[in-house]
């Protein structure tokens, strides 16, 4: 069975950072396109950056471009959020998935795959 499991989540201060990770399971990672989103409370799911099987990278929020990067080493089956000068409106439930389309995809609907998520809280 096909599986992204998101881990990395927690607590931190404003200006601390965190990294998520998102193993994957059941495919091969080396031939799919990944991407990390994110859903505040009361919001609806943003995108936040993509990588695809050649490295091309994606951002999809201009909030996070400078502070929040995305790696993948395919030998682990896992992709990375590195997440740097984290805020409190960073405070969401953060997602990988999973894109069978070359290019980093516009729109989350090409994304057939999905993670349970994992809590992001940033305190003030």
């Amino acid at each position: 069975d096909v599986q992204l499991v998101e881990a990395g989540g927690g607590l931190v201060q404003a200006g601390g950072s965190l990294r998520l990770s998102c193993a994957t399971s059941g495919f091969t990672l080396e031939d799919y396109t990944v991407g990390w989103y994110r859903q505040a409370p009361g919001k609806e799911r943003e995108g936040l950056l993509c990588i695809n099987k050649e490295d091309g990278r994606k951002a999809y929020a201009d909030s996070v471009k400078g502070r929040f990067t995305i790696s993948r080493d395919n030998a682990k089956n896992t992709v990375y959020l590195q997440m740097n000068s984290l805020k409190p409106e960073d405070t969401a439930v953060y997602y990988c998935a999973r894109s069978n389309y070359y290019y980093c995809p516009a729109s989350m609907g090409a994304y057939d795959y999905w993670g349970q998520g994992t809590q992001v809280t940033v305190s003030s």
